[in-house]
């Protein structure tokens, strides 16, 4: 069995490997997204607001925002992974509380339990204005399994 990474033992390495993988997510590039935090176990990704990921009533749209929720509580769950593992979904539910306004969103996705395989993911999308004022405007849970590689 390989070790998972315990948060005493997390360094830059995680949070360059994190960022390095995030880099090569087509869809994260195509919404606009970027990783604001990273730290054992939770990670921060923000959705500026613009024509392209709304829908018809202006609105974020919610594939914009179950998108960067799901890769919020992917990306946690790889903080506490080692270096020969990667992560893919099983499953996620996500319910949109209100409406997402806001200058940006914001997912966080937190390590509920981390297990050899399965990793569970609170995920939480915030609808946050210029000034601070933020307000959740979704959240769910989110289901990961570990791939060794070879």
């Amino acid at each position: 069995m390989a070790e998972r990474i315990r948060p005493e033992e997390a360094d830059g390495a995680m949070e360059k490997r994190v960022l390095a993988s995030f880099g090569r997510q087509g869809l994260m590039a195509h919404l606009g997204a970027r990783i604001s935090r990273v730290e054992p176990g939770r990670v921060h990704i923000v959705l500026p607001g613009r024509p392209e990921v709304t829908q018809h009533h202006g609105y974020f749209h919610a594939g914009a925002t179950g998108a960067i929720a799901d890769t919020a509580g992917g990306y946690a769950a790889y903080t506490l992974f080692p270096e020969e593992a990667e992560v893919l979904t099983v499953e996620y539910k996500i319910n949109l509380l209100a409406p997402a306004v806001g200058d940006h969103i914001e997912a966080v996705g937190t390590v509920l339990r981390s297990g050899r395989t399965l990793t569970v993911c609170l995920l939480e999308v915030y609808g946050v204005r210029d000034g601070g004022e933020r307000k959740l405007v979704a959240n769910g849970q989110q289901t990961l399994i570990r791939v060794d590689t070879p």
